[in-house]
């Protein structure tokens, strides 16, 4: 009994230790936007600074890019071009919204790769549950 014991505590320290590790290096605390903070920009007419990538299913916030969904590398790859013709001194925000953050497949590879591009401003969208309840349902605008 002991043994199932530790071994069970065992596995959940190292599943607790490896989503640490995958989920906690790729984005810092100052990289998260409220969606609050990126709503009031729009209503205010404050984007001529700040890009809005959409890396998942569908672009539902009003003038965002639709890049598709970040786990693939089409889609990385069309974020890229659209990049390509945008300054690295402006605010890049990514969202996905298709579900929580700690399951969502594609804006690590997508964060990654913004960052990796060399944007100092990379900022992703902190939609804790899903675009239709952390934006939509708010009433913020949409496409």
């Amino acid at each position: 009994m002991k043994k199932i014991v530790l071994t069970i505590c065992l596995f959940l320290c190292v599943s607790f230790v490896m989503k640490a590790q995958n989920f906690g290096d790729t984005w810092t605390p100052n990289q998260l936007m409220d969606t609050k903070t990126l709503a009031d920009k729009i209503n205010k007419n404050k984007m001529k600074q700040t890009v809005v990538i959409n890396i998942g299913p569908d672009a539902v916030i009003k003038n965002s890019f639709n890049a598709g969904p970040g786990k693939s590398k089409e889609s990385i790859d069309n974020m890229r071009s659209f990049l390509s013709k945008v300054s690295k001194d402006k605010e890049v925000v990514l969202y996905c919204g298709c579900c929580p953050f700690d399951i969502c497949p594609n804006i690590r590879p997508a964060f990654k790769a913004l960052t990796d591009l060399g944007y100092k401003k990379a900022k992703l969208l902190n939609i804790p549950k899903n675009i239709k309840v952390d934006w939509i349902a708010k009433g913020y605008p949409v496409n």
